[in-house]
């Protein structure tokens, strides 16, 4: 078994698949070659998925690659689904809705075998939806494009892979500041991590860094001084103070333990 767990990289969505593809580089180079479980997990129709990621990443030298897709909780525990994550060297969670990814392998063979891949140093992935259930608690759904109201949020638990932290994605595109001020203020001990479009963090044992084209935004409640998230009336816009943010852009790193930026980290591809 590794020293510690694999990497996490966490995108926030729509990553460029035809271009550069400097997320999906990112991928390869993590990957050394090794064999990428592509889990469609989140999809109630995962038609195209697999194969667009397929030809993206051929490319680029990763080639490896097997589909995992549970239609229903109860395939979670077959020999068939089981079987898929033999010899993988990482785990790549696509886009959809995260509560399918909770609800049909929470707690099942098939998470606590992505959890072995991940203790061992296996990579783990996840685009939008497959970025959210990273966390441990885990944004559902919530307003966009406006400020927090208060009972319009829904919450639920991800897969714990990185602690301390709630993810939003599709974070600046779709105006998602409101709902993650709003997640934060109902637990202040999580940092919100909101992470926009081709933009992804790469986060080794407690320390991220900035891939991709777009910011990473880090909301820090600690020390606030005032919130009216337990007294007021729903629907009334949440008021909240002295609330820090953080805003990184690529190769810019943070340090979750200590709650604080860093400077340009290593190069990603580097043990």
């Amino acid at each position: 078994m590794a020293d510690q767990p694999g990497p996490l990289l966490i995108i926030g969505g729509h990553e460029d698949k035809t271009g550069e593809r400097i997320i999906l580089k990112t991928l390869a180079e993590l990957m050394k070659g090794g064999r990428l479980v592509v889990a469609t997990v989140a999809s109630h129709e995962p038609e195209g998925y697999f194969d667009g990621y397929r030809e993206a990443l051929a490319g680029l030298g990763l080639t490896d690659l097997v589909e995992l897709y549970v239609e229903e909780r109860s395939d979670a525990s077959t020999h068939a689904a089981l079987a898929t994550l033999d010899g993988a060297a990482g785990v790549f969670f696509t886009g959809g809705d995260q509560l399918r990814i909770s609800s049909q392998i929470g707690d099942t063979p098939i998470e606590r075998r992505i959890r072995e891949i991940h203790a061992r140093g296996g990579v783990i992935a996840g685009t939008s939806a497959g970025a959210s259930v990273m966390s441990e608690t885990m944004l559902v759904k919530g307003a966009s494009s406006e400020s927090y109201r208060l009972g319009e949020l829904h919450m639920a638990p991800g897969l714990g892979l990185m602690g301390d932290v709630i993810i939003d994605q599709h974070f600046a595109e779709r105006g998602r500041y409101g709902r993650l001020v709003g997640a934060v203020a109902h637990n202040p001990r999580l940092l919100g991590v909101g992470i926009d479009e081709d933009t992804a963090l790469l986060v080794r044992g407690r320390v991220g860094s900035v891939v991709g084209s777009g910011a990473v935004y880090v909301i820090d409640a600690a020390e606030a001084t005032h919130s009216n998230i337990a007294e007021a009336k729903a629907e009334r816009a949440l008021s909240i103070h002295d609330v820090r943010m953080h805003v990184l852009a690529s190769d810019d790193g943070f340090d979750f333990d200590q709650r604080r930026p860093q400077g340009s980290l290593t190069d990603p591809s580097e043990p």
